[in-house]
């Protein structure tokens, strides 16, 4: 079967699906935007890839990560973003396309081509984006906020009727999806992952430690987005705390606004603990995570709901112990609770996250515990043999339920 995979975003978990996809002898071209300020996955060729698979890069405009954070450019780059990615789909031609990451515009657009040329078409739902839009606008245009949440809902309710099936990271999402609209049928649930043979258990002392002088320090690590849906001030706290503490250090791989917050108090707060890296390569990443003997996670709970950060499964396959604001109610929450693979405190609770991070830090064997719960939480479900089974049932349903 030919299939057109496109993960918006580029993360490391989606690409390796279109590997093993691809090793089955399946036609998969792979594409995603490019251009965005985000953490990605290898997204290039590698040793020993099929001939069966195609990574290509859909350029989004080059202003598009300067003017992310205004709502009428962004609006207008995604919608242009959306109609080349249904020319990729025209030229294409496959058989199926599974769709991820995508934000509301271009996603209706994908669907629209889709739909247009006959090709059913799968809504991989890792955010629903009229959710985070319904609840955030009002904050940023108090007049006409709730018109744009309606709006939103509209676009997402129709790709979502359109899409021949829907699969969710969360048992969570199917009230919100349904509510949209969605037929409960067509929804399955595949929580994220992240790639296993590519994030291996590294030892603290290793050539990226060394490079930034964190051999031999006591290291908090952040990696990952830092936006709208996450606080910064809770890094700052940390980094606080332990400003007098020798061999204490607060890491953070990041950019944009949360990063560009973090530097300048940095600065005025002369917190000179505080190490701010930008993204690294995904090459280098086993050894960055690898470096931490505490790896930090923040979500705040207005996008508790529509949210689930996939950097909780990247960090359990490092082998080292989570330290969460993230609200008990969201799936990772209930993962790192359910699996001992870390403390999880209330997005709110600067006290709970800091008495946490004491914990942590007073005890080795506290943390090898956890470090050990965690990869092996993720070595029994990371199974990417299995997770692909399981797409090809869904993809085998979409074939055979083709909306007209």
């Amino acid at each position: 079967m030919r299939v057109l995979v496109h993960d918006y975003a580029g993360h490391p978990f989606e690409v390796q699906l279109s590997r093993e996809l691809a090793r089955r002898g399946h036609g998969v071209t792979h594409a995603f935007a490019g251009g965005l300020l985000t953490p990605r996955g290898l997204l290039q060729g590698k040793h020993p890839d099929p001939d069966t698979l195609k990574i290509c890069e859909i350029p989004m405009h080059p202003d598009y990560r300067r003017s992310k954070y205004n709502f009428i450019k962004r609006r207008h780059y995604e919608k242009s973003y959306g109609q080349l990615l249904g020319a990729k789909l025209s030229s294409a031609r496959p058989d199926l396309v599974i769709s991820a990451n995508t934000p509301s515009e271009p996603q209706w657009a994908f669907v629209r081509t889709a739909q247009r040329l006959g090709i059913p078409i799968i809504s991989w739902v890792q955010d629903i984006y009229s959710e985070a839009v319904a609840r955030l606008a009002p904050e940023s245009f108090p007049l006409l906020g709730a018109w744009i949440g309606r709006y939103y809902r509209i676009l997402d309710q129709k790709a979502l009727l359109a899409s021949s099936a829907i699969i969710a990271i969360s048992e969570d999402f199917k009230e919100p999806l349904t509510r949209l609209g969605a037929d409960i049928k067509k929804i399955f649930v595949i929580p994220n992952w992240a790639p296993l043979d590519e994030l291996p258990p590294c030892p603290k002392d290793n050539p990226w430690s060394r490079k930034y002088g964190l051999t031999g320090q006591f290291v908090f690590l952040y990696s990952g987005t830092l936006a709208m849906k996450h606080n910064p001030d809770l890094i700052l706290l940390l980094a606080r705390k332990y400003h007098n503490e020798p061999g204490v250090k607060v890491v953070v791989i990041s950019e944009g606004p949360g990063a560009d917050y973090l530097q300048k108090s940095k600065h005025i707060e002369n917190l000179h603990n505080l190490l701010l890296l930008p993204y690294q390569d995904f090459s280098e990443m086993p050894d960055a995570l690898g470096s931490a003997d505490v790896l930090l996670a923040i979500l705040e709970r207005k996008a508790g709901i529509f949210s689930v950060p996939s950097k909780i499964f990247t960090y359990q396959c490092a082998g080292r112990p989570i330290l969460a604001a993230i609200p008990s109610k969201n799936q990772a929450a209930r993962y790192i609770t359910k699996h001992e693979s870390g403390f999880c405190v209330e997005p709110e609770d600067n006290q709970g996250w800091l008495e946490s991070a004491t914990t942590l830090f007073s005890s080795s064997e506290l943390r090898n515990r956890l470090g050990e719960s965690a990869r092996s939480f993720a070595e029994k479900t990371f199974d990417i043999r299995q997770i692909a089974d399981r797409f090809e049932e869904i993809i085998r349903f979409a074939i055979a339920n083709p909306v007209r």
